[in-house]
């Protein structure tokens, strides 16, 4: 079974930073995919920012030059700086966990965090 757990949601006015932070627990392939979605009220889960355990990244263009990803292996953690924060950052944040098992896509999500820009 595998758990990730969010930390680092909060509010902060526009032009702010925030990083959050996800811890992975369980077992699970060493090659994966660690990333971060989002949530805002009435819209669909976007992706925000992904990682792969080599070292890839991947941004949505409304954050790039805005918000860095970053994963430390041997602690099993995945962060997400936000800088230059705006208002329609506002979102639940979710951190996720893609692997492959034995042709099985698996898929794993924390809880959310609260991440809320005032502007």
């Amino acid at each position: 079974q595998v758990h990730l757990a969010e930390s680092g949601g909060g509010l902060v006015q526009a032009g702010g930073s925030l990083r959050l932070s996800c811890a992975a627990s369980g077992s699970y392939s060493r090659v994966n995919v660690m990333g971060w979605y989002r949530q805002a009220p009435g819209k669909e889960r976007e992706l925000v920012a992904s990682i792969t355990s080599g070292g890839s990244t991947n941004y949505a263009d409304s954050v790039k030059g805005r918000f860095t990803i970053s994963r430390d292996n041997a602690k099993n953690t995945v962060s997400l700086q936000m800088n230059s924060l705006k208002p329609e950052d506002t979102a639940v944040y979710y951190c996720n966990l893609l692997y492959n098992s034995w042709g099985i896509v698996q898929n794993y999500w924390g809880q959310g965090t609260q991440v809320t820009v005032s502007s």
